[in-house]
């Protein structure tokens, strides 16, 4: 039997011939209609995919007794926040996803991320309804604490050069404000003199219990970077920002697309694939380079040699000599290329709390105050820089 390997290709009359992917949905939502076949070489899947998206988006509002924003008359959920009680004052930072503010809640001072996602504003925003729907009920000492959220209002009163036109539809979420800052900054603070090994642990401790805790409530962060770590007063780690995380999904090939941030991203999210929460441990590997060394990963790599160094040529951040074995053990495991390899989370708790810092063993020794240091991986940088 002869046989072709020629796409078939429809002709412009079959096109136009071609029911739209709505009607094709409607039809399959309607059980009383007679059933009907058509040819997936005449459908526009990319369309169809995102007819399914909305349709999945509306059945999640209609469950939760919302309306396309979340300003429904009917019941609140435990988590949604009287937006009455709202202030929100100045801008702290901007981000890919949207805009950090100050602000207070009923004379609390909190930190207002107002999320813009983009084209994902149907998919990303039911997945984070999913997250603060467990998150409203943590009480983790590395977690920040949630005050609440809205699912996009035109309430929000904003400080109108503070934003663009379209935050008036933007997620609020709206969380304990930490006077410390970002782990990021405390890092390149101490690029110079480095972090006693003690502290670099006490700190990636912190970061371990955090993610250890959210996974075993199955929530991926998705985005871990010391960038969206805080601080508190007392120099206590949180994890911060949800705005790209989800709730884990049973079969990881429902978890694809290159979420989170180039140079902690794992191999498996850069390359497109299904991927599960060890891409929190490999981000977490990363970071724990970058605490141990107060040094930023790949500084003068592209984002396409960066992306096809990792995914291809297994690359990472170069260690430095002077890292204790059991150190640089756990990061190596964590940005395991394959993710079966990389640890539990729980694990590299245990992992972390059996270094022994007694003896020093960072960046800058303890022991002797007066030595020089390890500075073996680093570059001498021109002044200024």
């Amino acid at each position: 039997m002869a046989s072709s390997s020629a796409a078939v290709v429809p002709s412009p009359e079959e096109l136009e011939a071609t029911p739209s992917p709505a009607a094709v949905l409607d039809r399959g939502c309607d059980s009383g209609k007679e059933e009907k076949y058509v040819r997936a070489d005449r459908m526009d899947l990319r369309s169809l995919d995102i007819q399914i998206e909305e349709k999945m988006a509306e059945s999640f509002r209609k469950r939760n007794g919302g309306d396309d924003y979340g300003e429904s008359e009917g019941p609140k959920a435990e988590w949604e926040i009287d937006l009455s009680k709202l202030e929100i004052a100045r801008v702290v930072a901007h981000g890919t996803h949207g805009t950090l503010f100050r602000g207070k809640y009923e004379d609390q001072d909190v930190a207002v991320k107002l999320l813009d996602w983009g084209e994902d504003q149907a998919h990303l925003r039911t997945s984070l309804k999913e997250v603060v729907a467990l998150w409203h009920g943590f009480n983790h000492k590395n977690v920040t604490k949630f005050i609440g959220a809205s699912m996009g209002t035109t309430n929000l009163n904003i400080p109108h050069q503070s934003y663009n036109e379209g935050a008036g539809r933007a997620c609020c979420v709206v969380v304990e404000y930490l006077t410390g800052g970002t782990l990021k900054q405390h890092l390149i603070n101490h690029y110079k003199k480095k972090l006693a090994y003690r502290e670099a642990v006490r700190l990636a401790l912190g970061l371990a219990r955090g993610l250890s805790f959210l996974h075993s409530k199955k929530i991926v962060h998705r985005n871990v970077k010391t960038e969206k770590m805080l601080l508190d007063s007392q120099m206590s780690l949180k994890i911060a920002d949800f705005g790209v995380a989800r709730v884990e999904a049973q079969n990881p090939k429902d978890m694809t697309g290159t979420t989170g941030t180039l140079g902690y991203m794992a191999p498996e999210v850069l390359a497109g694939e299904p991927y599960n929460r060890k891409c929190d441990v490999y981000s977490f590997g990363i970071c724990l380079w970058e605490i141990y060394c107060c040094d930023m990963p790949y500084p003068d790599l592209s984002f396409v040699d960066l992306s096809s160094a990792i995914v291809n040529k297994d690359l990472r951040p170069e260690i430095p000599r002077c890292c204790p074995s059991a150190m640089a053990s756990i990061m190596q495991r964590c940005w395991d290329a394959d993710p079966d390899v990389r640890p539990e989370m729980d694990e590299v708790v245990r992992l972390l709390e059996a270094l022994d810092t007694s003896k020093g063993g960072g960046m800058v020794p303890e022991v002797k105050p007066g030595a020089a240091g390890c500075f073996c991986f680093f570059r001498r940088r021109p002044r200024g820089a």
